[in-house]
């Protein structure tokens, strides 16, 4: 099929591109379906399972964040804490422009 491009006006030729980027994407997403078909049949005439070779989690695996001690410590209020990472609280920067050092603050 010929399509000449130079006969379209800006919404046909826009409508060609849409078109032609859907097509684009179903055939990537037939290609990859046929490809993991392969992958599950050489798997399974070799004896192994997919998690056997690839491990039981499938995608990436989430980091978990544990909670980090506090650095800093509010002298005016001292259940107000700070461990030193983000965003630095108000009672922080407070302090600091009343002439406290980040050394006083420190637990």
């Amino acid at each position: 099929m010929a399509v000449d491009i130079k006969n379209l006006n800006h919404t046909q030729l826009n409508d060609l591109i849409n078109k032609a980027q859907v097509r684009q994407n179903e055939l990537r997403k037939e290609k990859v379906v046929k490809l993991r078909e392969k992958v599950h049949a050489l798997l399974k005439a070799e004896g192994y399972a997919f998690e056997d070779i690839f491990g039981s989690t499938r995608g990436k695996a989430k980091r978990t964040t544990g909670t980090v001690a506090p650095k800093y410590r509010n002298p005016a209020n001292p259940a107000q804490t700070w461990s030193g990472r983000g965003k630095r609280p108000h009672w922080f920067n407070d302090a600091l422009k009343a002439g406290k050092k980040e050394k006083d603050l420190t637990i």
